[in-house]
């Protein structure tokens, strides 16, 4: 059975893009800036006008992937990061109303996992999880080939798990190097490439923190793959060794002896994540 045509949107915090997965291939993708300051339909009317531009005649659904906490009953999305004015938006019910057509709208780690799963790293694996790590430590979670997006699309929120003196993302996410030392984690990634030596230890530290994050993920999902995305990972070089060292002391020797961590490559995976909630919303062998 061939696949659908879909407009796959990720809705950043100062950027919208948008591009159509078309056979299986993602086509041209478009970019606009938005205006987080803007009213609720200032925003929405930013992100029509990409649609409009993206828009194919034999499209068949929409699918848009957002940083905030979905409905998945309604699509209603609410308190979306960088969008002050999105404190409750009918997404999905405004976007078929106005095109006609079915709209599928998840959050942004959510669709990082099935766009993993669908045309990444991914392909072929049935237990996975895409955990970003960026401002933030969550995961979308492919379970049996599967999104599992647990009852309130709250399956994931792995970085809310208390953690020493606080909460893991705290510890495991970009948080970490302000928090620690008072700097960005992009300021301490630069200092490290140039060869600082404190730089590179407070990685390795970050690298534990990591470990025990991963752990946490062990014990709840026990995944064939985990695929590592978001802006800290270009850092990975850094902090991998440190991050293995935490993993090797898991209490299940078993799992580790297949489990794989790897680094997401592909472009604009968060857009064919988006487009891929139609792949997962198909009927099993479809």
């Amino acid at each position: 059975m061939p696949r659908k045509n879909v407009i796959g949107i990720d809705v950043g915090g100062t950027n919208v893009r948008a591009g159509v997965v078309r056979d299986e291939r993602l086509r041209e993708v478009r970019s606009i800036p938005i205006d987080p300051a803007g009213s609720a339909e200032e925003v929405l009317q930013q992100i029509c006008g990409l649609i409009d531009e993206t828009r194919l005649a034999d499209v068949d659904g929409i699918g848009i992937g957002v940083p905030s906490v979905v409905d998945l009953a309604t699509g209603v999305v609410y308190d979306v990061q960088n969008i002050p004015s999105w404190k409750e938006v009918p997404l999905k019910a405004i976007l078929e109303d106005r095109y006609a057509m079915p709209v599928l709208v998840n959050n942004d780690a959510n669709c990082f996992a099935l766009g993993e799963h669908h045309f990444g790293k991914g392909v072929g694996c049935p237990s996975l999880i895409g955990l970003i790590v960026g401002t933030g430590f969550a995961g979308g979670v492919i379970v049996g080939g599967r999104l599992y997006p647990g009852r309130n699309c709250g399956a994931g929120e792995f970085g809310m798990l208390p953690y020493l003196d606080g909460i893991l993302e705290h510890y495991c996410s970009g948080q970490f190097f302000p928090r620690r030392v008072g700097r960005t984690g992009e300021e301490v990634f630069r200092q490290a490439v140039a060869g600082d030596g404190e730089a590179v230890k407070l990685f390795a530290e970050f690298g534990r923190h990591v470990g025990e994050g991963v752990k946490a993920v062990l014990f709840t999902y026990d995944p064939e793959l985990i695929v590592v995305g978001g802006s800290v990972r270009k850092a990975f070089r850094f902090f991998q060794e440190a991050m293995w060292e935490s993993i090797r002391s898991f209490a299940y020797a078993n799992s580790l002896r297949s489990l794989r961590i790897e680094l997401s490559e592909l472009d604009h995976i968060a857009v064919l994540g988006a487009a891929a909630l139609h792949y997962d919303a198909e009927p099993t062998g479809g």
